[in-house]
């Protein structure tokens, strides 16, 4: 049995552990305000103009006048035989599960290509995340550049110049296929992981409320569009459909981006609250203990003290 001071000891240590777990968790907490106030701030623009885009798709279709080669290329698909794999991470840990268990899902994904023929060479990992890059580079994938900065400071700017970097990639042939990867905030706890295909696009993968909230929807969830004859457009159809269909493309990397850095911060409040309680748990126990002992103790000594006198 440990001494009363070693127990002391440890009662203290874990009374000093609660204080950082339960900072932490309240820090977690804020981010995460913060991090669904701005989603609840892009939602409205963004479900806007996926509205916009579908009116003018249906306008298309009823003139029959296609789309440009530009923005057709978007949805086009093709045979697979270099892909593309942006996953999301976070640069630090103590939030449970979340990075290990993106990262198993990328090798999986990464296991799925080779399978089907494919080398490393024709795998690229675009890692978002501190901890996804070196988990990556272990595995022999080092990301084209270095998106740490991105990861705890979501900008839209770093979004599109990345989304930038995959639309041109994908138009010049360098990927066949792009993929996303990351934690998606369902709730507090629940950030299960998600596996989409970002290019070439589906306009059902577009609507930004589906596909924070609901990641497998039907088709009639799908907004429909108005009556393509109340509608006056110039230029025309398609030039504006090549315009904002790389736009919505570009929003879907922020889109998920903020998702990510929500279901982190969820991940982590969750996971420094179990460390709370926990540390809580263990404090009563060691506390308990340490009244045995000091009551063990102060008995033995009553004793001592009443057989010397008895003798």
């Amino acid at each position: 049995m440990a001494s009363l001071k070693e127990i002391k000891g440890r009662i203290a240590s874990v009374a000093n552990t609660l204080k950082i777990t339960s900072a932490m968790k309240l820090v977690a907490s804020a981010k995460l305000h913060k991090a669904q106030q701005a989603i609840g701030n892009m939602l409205p623009y963004q479900k806007q103009l996926y509205r916009i885009l579908m009116d003018l798709m249906a306008t298309a279709a009823s003139e029959g006048t296609g789309l440009q080669p530009d923005s057709g290329g978007l949805m086009a698909s093709r045979p697979v035989g270099k892909v593309a794999i942006v996953a999301f991470s976070s640069n630090s840990s103590l939030c449970g599960a979340f990075n290990s268990n993106v990262v198993k899902q990328v090798l999986a994904v990464v296991a799925e290509y080779r399978s089907q023929g494919l080398s490393d060479s024709d795998i690229t990992v675009y890692s978002v995340g501190r901890k996804m890059a070196d988990a990556m580079r272990k595995a022999g994938f080092r990301s084209p550049a270095d998106y740490s900065r991105m990861a705890e400071n979501p900008s839209y700017e770093a979004a599109a110049a990345l989304a930038q970097e995959l639309l041109d990639g994908f138009r010049d042939g360098r990927f066949d296929k792009v993929e996303l990867v990351y934690n998606h905030y369902k709730s507090t706890a629940s950030q299960p992981t998600l596996r989409q295909t970002y290019l070439p696009m589906a306009l059902s993968d577009a609507n930004p409320e589906i596909s924070l909230k609901r990641p497998e929807v039907s088709e009639a969830e799908i907004p429909h569009p108005r009556n393509p004859e109340d509608l006056l457009i110039e230029p025309s159809v398609d030039e504006l459909i090549g315009v904002l269909l790389p736009k919505v493309v570009r929003l879907r990397i922020y889109t998920t981006l903020l998702d990510s850095n929500a279901a982190e911060h969820a991940a982590r409040t969750v996971a420094m609250q179990t460390a709370t309680d926990n540390g809580n748990d263990l404090l009563a126990e060691l506390t308990l203990e340490y009244n045995k002992g000091r009551q063990q103790k102060i008995t033995s000594e009553i004793l001592d003290i009443v057989g010397g006198t008895l003798q």
